[in-house]
């Protein structure tokens, strides 16, 4: 009788990764419409379909544990506490999750992309460059003097910008 229940659970399991696989598949044809369609750069959507790849992974892992016989109670409360952890560290380094969030934004909803070139408006010193990276953190501008700048992807959303797109 174990037996059976041993298989059952073996063959639950490759059902579900083979559902993920699935699942990553068709949302990887998806963006790559997506991508198409909406003239988004490689680099933007190579990091959104990092993202989903990450979710669709630990949605797979959080099934094959149900299938195994994990209490739910057991992985809820291992799930809170780690996210209770993790805001707490986001929450101690505010500028940190404002600037993943600012990324994301960049990312997926903003009219600047990688090569434009953009002027920050400040009221003492505009930042005059093009857009060479746009990280999860910071942004790299290449000024007009072939100097690397580093600018937290925050100041982009909350300052005013002049952008030159090509």
């Amino acid at each position: 009788m174990f037996e059976f229940l041993n298989d059952f659970k073996i063959i639950g399991s490759i059902i579900v990764v083979l559902l993920g696989i699935l699942i990553r598949f068709i949302t990887s044809k998806s963006l790559r419409k997506i991508r198409i369609k909406f003239d988004f750069q490689k680099s933007r959507m190579a990091i959104i379909y990092k993202i989903i790849t990450i979710l669709i992974y630990c949605t797979i892992i959080v099934f094959i544990a149900f299938i195994w016989g994990v209490d739910e109670k057991e992985l809820l409360l291992f799930i809170s506490s780690f996210l209770t952890i993790v805001g707490i560290a986001f929450f101690a380094q505010w500028s940190l999750l404002s600037n993943i969030t600012a990324g994301l934004i960049l990312y997926i909803n903003y009219p600047v992309k990688i090569g434009d070139t953009i002027t920050i408006l400040e009221k003492d010193n505009n930042v005059k460059g093009e857009i060479k990276d746009i990280g999860a953190f910071f942004i790299t501008l290449k000024t007009p003097k072939n100097e690397l700048i580093t600018v937290p992807n925050t100041v982009l959303l909350q300052k005013n910008i002049r952008f030159y797109s090509e």
